[in-house]
């Protein structure tokens, strides 16, 4: 087998990248070690940037998007018992969508079976070869047989735990990493949300979260240790909880019920340097990492697509290769303060018991300078609603 570009890893990331490459007449596979149903069993976050919107309008993946899709103009950020507004629209002209990531997933494969696109599921001990020379190639395994693709370039967007980044010599990669000493617990119900917008809630028992699928499907998370186990936090524990970090009238108008989904996510952030190595190219969370309280890691992958995409459009339409060559450096610009920004968000509203009484004394200063000044609130608007590609 033959194409242009082979592509490791069927989430966003890379069923983005097919979608985009295939309708400017780029030839790709992708190939995926796990089965379709298991990928769209994945629950992930769904605040999208208007950046990552207008990207997906352009892979012609929008009718959902814009049909089912939450326009969101602010956010609620609540301590000392009150919840204030920042108000997204007011302070820079935009807002976000809140769409879920599987729906995405499942746009994005509707549109590739329309056109035909190469998905190899089930495709076991995917590797990349001849990476630094001209002609790389992919090899797997399938149904007892290997199998082999040859290719033009490789596009890794096959997440944290994948192939990819490994396949990047040790003495070319460079790897930053912070692990945070908690977690999140969350929660997804049939429950109409309690806020019209997604709410931050800082509480000296620990952070907590209330965000939304749609109008009738609710996502809770609340912050907890990385020594906990789900089979500890029945529901009813879990809704007791969540109440007590709650203002008043917030925790008063929840609406709750059975779980359909509850999980324990460990907080890290990461970057890999650089996101290119010869004929490879990192895209997503195969690249970087950030913790889920900026709502950036979707978005993030979207922005590494709309780079890479153009890098290959311009390499086959007129054989420019400026843009791949800068691909790792655009990228990495806006992955770093995207870090920097979901590090901010994740320090100022969670709870750290080794910080002590002073620690937490600054926090509600910070949080009371916030909603107080106009020109912090834009800061942190400009950030949540996606800095320019």
């Amino acid at each position: 087998m033959k194409t242009q570009v082979g592509i490791i890893g069927s989430g966003p990331a890379g069923l983005l990248l097919s979608q985009l490459l295939h309708l400017r007449g780029i030839a790709n596979v992708v190939l995926e070690r796990q089965s379709r149903e298991y990928v769209l069993g994945r629950i992930r976050a769904g605040v999208i940037e208007p950046g990552a919107v207008e990207l997906l309008r352009e892979a012609r993946v929008h009718a959902w998007l814009e049909r089912e899709g939450q326009i969101h103009e602010g956010i609620g950020i609540s301590f000392g018992g009150r919840r204030h507004r920042i108000d997204f629209r007011a302070l820079t002209g935009s807002c976000v969508t809140v769409y879920g990531q599987t729906e995405i997933t499942r746009d994005l494969f509707a549109a590739r079976d329309s056109l035909s696109g190469v998905i190899i599921h089930d495709a076991e001990d995917v590797t990349p070869h001849g990476i630094e020379t001209d002609a790389p190639w992919l090899t797997w395994c399938k149904g007892g047989a290997s199998h082999r693709v040859d290719c033009d370039f490789i596009a890794g967007c096959d997440g944290f735990h994948g192939v990819s980044r490994r396949s990047i010599p040790a003495n070319v990669l460079r790897t930053f990493e912070k692990v945070y000493p908690f977690g999140w617990l969350g929660v997804l119900s049939r429950t109409p949300p309690v806020t019209r917008e997604v709410t931050y809630n800082h509480h000296e028992r620990g952070f907590a979260l209330c965000s939304m699928r749609s109008e009738t499907l609710s996502r809770y998370y609340v912050q907890c240790s990385l020594d906990d186990h789900i089979d500890e936090w029945s529901d009813d524990r879990f809704w007791e909880e969540l109440r007590r970090r709650l203002p008043g009238d917030i925790a008063r108008a929840l609406v709750t019920g059975p779980s359909i989904e509850k999980s324990i996510a460990p907080l890290r952030s990461f970057v890999a340097e650089p996101m290119r190595h010869g004929r490879l190219f990192l895209a997503g969370d195969a690249a970087h990492i950030v913790p889920p309280t900026g709502a950036k890691g979707l978005n993030l992958a979207a922005s590494d697509v709309h780079y890479l995409s153009r890098a290959f459009a311009a390499w086959y339409e007129s054989g420019d290769a400026g843009a791949m060559d800068t691909y790792s450096d655009h990228c990495l610009r806006r992955v770093w303060k995207a870090e920097r920004f979901s590090w901010w968000m994740t320090t100022l509203l969670h709870h750290f018991p080794e910080n002590g009484p002073f620690g937490e004394r600054i926090q509600l200063a910070e949080l009371d300078y916030l909603v107080n000044s106009r020109a912090a609130m834009t800061a942190l608007a400009e950030n949540y609603v996606g800095l320019p590609y």
